[in-house]
C-alpha cells in the first residue's frame, strides 16, 4: 500500500465510473454502518451507480467537478466539488460566486489514513475559487467531522436531515464551513 505522496488526482472518466462506483459503496459500507440502516447499505447496487455516474459526468453542463485519486493506476478515493447547493440541494446562482462546497468526498477503507483524503480535500479547496466553502456530514459519522476539522471546515450551527434513497429513516446532518480570507 502507498501513502499520500504516491497518490495522483486528475479528473474522472466515464471509463472510471464502475471503479469509483464500487469505492463509493464500499466506503459508504464501512462509514456508515451504524449509522445508515443496514438495510439501505446492503441495497446500494455498483451497476446502478456506475449508470448514474456516467449520466453526470456525460451533462456538459454540470456545475461539478470529479476527481478520483489513484495509487498506481487504481482509484481509491474519489471527490465531488462546485458551487453551494441551497439546503433544499438544488443550486442557488445567488451562492454559487460566493460560497462553494464539497459535495461527497469517500475514500476506500483501507485507505483511510494513508493520506489520500488529505489529497483530495486539498485538491477540492484549490479547486473552489469562493471565499467560503461548506460541506455536509452526518452528525454521528466523528471520523468525518475530525478530518474535516484538519482541513479547517468546522460545523457553522447549521443542522438538517439526510434521508437515503430507499428509506424512510431522517438521519440527523449537521453543516461544517470554511472561510478564506479574500485576496
Amino acid at each position: 500500500m502507498g501513502d499520500g505522496e504516491m497518490i495522483t488526482v486528475r479528473a474522472e472518466t466515464v471509463a472510471d465510473c464502475a471503479a469509483v462506483a464500487a469505492l463509493h459503496i464500499e466506503s459508504w459500507r464501512a462509514a456508515y454502518a451504524g449509522i445508515v440502516p443496514d438495510q439501505v447499505l446492503a441495497a446500494l447496487d455498483v451497476e446502478q451507480r456506475t449508470r448514474e455516474r456516467a449520466e453526470r459526468l456525460g451533462n456538459p453542463d454540470s456545475p461539478f467537478t470529479n476527481l478520483i485519486a489513484l495509487d498506481a493506476g487504481e482509484p481509491v478515493g474519489w471527490v465531488c466539488f462546485g458551487p453551494y447547493r441551497e439546503e433544499g440541494r438544488r443550486l442557488d446562482g445567488k451562492l454559487a460566486h460566493q460560497v462553494g462546497e464539497i459535495l461527497a468526498l469517500y475514500v476506500r477503507s483501507d485507505r483511510w489514513g494513508t493520506g489520500v483524503a488529505d489529497r483530495l480535500v486539498e485538491a477540492a479547496l484549490a479547486g473552489l475559487p469562493q471565499p467560503e466553502v461548506r460541506l455536509w456530514a452526518l452528525t454521528e459519522n466523528v471520523r468525518a467531522l475530525r478530518f474535516y476539522a484538519r482541513h479547517g471546515l468546522h460545523p457553522d450551527g447549521t443542522h438538517s436531515t439526510f434521508r437515503p434513497r430507499g428509506s424512510d429513516v431522517d438521519i440527523p446532518e449537521l453543516r461544517c464551513a470554511l472561510v478564506r480570507e479574500v485576496r
